[in-house]
């Protein structure tokens, strides 16, 4: 489903929405994620990843322990920096403490869990899509929206199509960050444009006398 969306952090309302699109992803239930026994660094060359700037915040320890040991039937792999991890190869990659996107006109992925809790996700590079259906042939990268600490995964162009379960599948990583703003639909700004402006019409109306 489809619907025009706007992405707002309520901490910063004199900043006005803007018009994005929103594709909102519902799953009749997660997929099983078979989680094995051992570290959080796997076997195997590390992959190579730059830190993210919030690294080293606590929260990210927490972020990493919520992380699945296979992710996509892919085991998990060590990587260079701290606060990050991947699966499989080509690697799906996983970073915390990357920097928070600001409300923005990009594609916003809103994944509806089976209890409920959704989760916002900003399409970096949806620009960059081919249109004409080839979209395996490019990477993508998604970014938490609305949550601290923000969290990165970068999915491998043969896996595009799946973008959406693999975000799914870390719907327990992300629910250990702290929701502080969401994604909002079209219809809803508009709604309070509309209110806004009535509630203005009322306080400017001339006074008796």
């Amino acid at each position: 489903m489809s619907r025009g969306r706007h992405t707002f952090f309520p901490s910063a309302p004199a900043l006005p929405p803007t018009t994005g699109r929103r594709r909102a992803v519902r799953p009749a239930a997660l997929a099983a994620v078979v989680l094995g026994a051992g570290a959080l660094a796997g076997c195997g060359t590390p992959v190579d990843l730059e830190p993210a700037p919030s690294a080293a915040a606590p929260e990210c320890g927490q972020v990493l322990q919520a992380t699945p040991d296979a992710l996509f039937d892919r085991e998990r792999r060590s990587t260079s920096s701290q606060a990050s991890t991947a699966w499989g190869t080509p690697a799906i990659t996983l970073r915390c403490g990357v920097t928070p996107p600001p409300p923005t006109t990009a594609e916003c992925l809103s994944i509806e869990l089976p209890d409920g809790t959704v989760h916002d996700w900003i399409h970096e590079d949806a620009a960059e899509v081919p249109t004409d259906g080839s979209a395996s042939a490019v990477d993508s990268t998604w970014v938490t929206y609305g949550r601290i600490p923000a969290i990165e995964v970068h999915i491998p162009a043969e896996m595009f199509a799946d973008a959406s379960a693999i975000l799914i599948d870390l719907g327990d990583t992300v629910e250990t960050t702290e929701q502080v703003a969401s994604c909002v639909g079209a219809d809803d700004v508009a709604e309070a444009e509309s209110a806004v402006a009535e509630a203005a019409s009322d306080g400017e109306a001339p006074s008796d006398g």
